[in-house]
């Protein structure tokens, strides 16, 4: 069998044990990974993932970035989710993004500043689906990192699709991410879903920052009583398990979705994100 340092070859399984040895040491962990364009400069990259579908990623993906620009960071999303983009919708921005002479192409700006790529930003209707194989969405992604004129960032939030199937792979083996932040929601299968992400990471050898959980609770309008629509949570006991921060608890609040729907999520404030925002400062 082909040692670690025959991962990603892909004539690996045909060579001899001393073809193995000659090569040890003659390959750069890090192959896979793409380099940024010359117009680009990011400090940060952050993945926000997610084992499964409907936790509300892209909401915390747009809480971290609204949150960090706050801080007066300079800050940029990347829509990773080609399939189910929501990112320019939650900000207002609207219209195709537009290249320069060298075929690169120009990241669209939220009203406070955030620069932002998404695929829904070079399609003629966005309403259009994505109808594309896995690979071809990965190569989009990998064009959204070479490719976009990110200028000077501090960090750079990617909005990841969920699972761990083609295109979370992608920007894990081509992107230099930093960190991940794992969002989940109360129900009883949180242990799987986060568990999944992290294990995905950890084969990645990428830095887990802690876990998020969304839809923790309603506030009940009336009596200010917490109500747990999904149930007891149990996040506190898997971060424990896997030894990560746990970095905030998100209540269900109308007014957060009223904002997204009218493009105006810029201007929300998420006060459950403290620990989460201290931990991205230092690492």
């Amino acid at each position: 069998m082909a040692g670690s340092q025959c991962e990603g070859c892909p004539s690996a399984s045909n060579c001899t044990t001393e073809q193995q040895e000659n090569c040890k040491g003659t390959q750069d962990p890090q192959s896979f990974l793409e380099p940024a364009n010359k117009y680009s400069n990011i400090k940060k990259v952050i993945g926000v993932v997610s084992g499964k579908g409907g936790v509300g990623k892209s909401f915390m993906t747009a809480s971290l970035a609204t949150e960090m620009k706050k801080a007066g960071c300079k800050v940029g999303i990347m829509d990773a989710d080609i399939t189910g983009p929501s990112i320019p919708k939650m900000f207002g921005v609207t219209g195709e993004a537009y290249g320069n002479s060298e075929n690169m192409i120009w990241p669209a700006e939220t009203k406070d500043g955030i620069k932002m790529m998404s695929i829904n930003l070079l399609m003629e209707n966005p309403e259009d689906p994505v109808i594309w194989r896995g690979p071809v969405i990965g190569g989009a992604v990998k064009q959204f990192w070479t490719d976009v004129i990110w200028g000077e960032l501090d960090y750079l939030f990617v909005d990841m699709p969920p699972g761990t199937g083609d295109v979370p792979l992608t920007v894990f083996q081509s992107l230099p991410i930093d960190g991940v932040i794992i969002v989940t929601s109360p129900q009883e299968l949180v242990q799987m879903i986060v568990k999944k992400a992290y294990k995905m990471a950890m084969a990645m050898n990428i830095p887990v920052l802690g876990v998020v959980e969304n839809f923790s609770y309603l506030n009940c309008p009336d009596c200010g009583k917490q109500i747990k629509l999904f149930g007891e949570s149990h996040v506190e006991e898997v971060a424990k398990q896997l030894a990560i921060p746990l970095l905030g608890q998100i209540p269900l609040d109308p007014k957060v979705a009223q904002a997204a729907d009218e493009g105006a999520f810029y201007a929300m404030e998420n006060p459950y994100l403290e620990k989460a925002i201290e931990i991205l400062k230092q690492c």
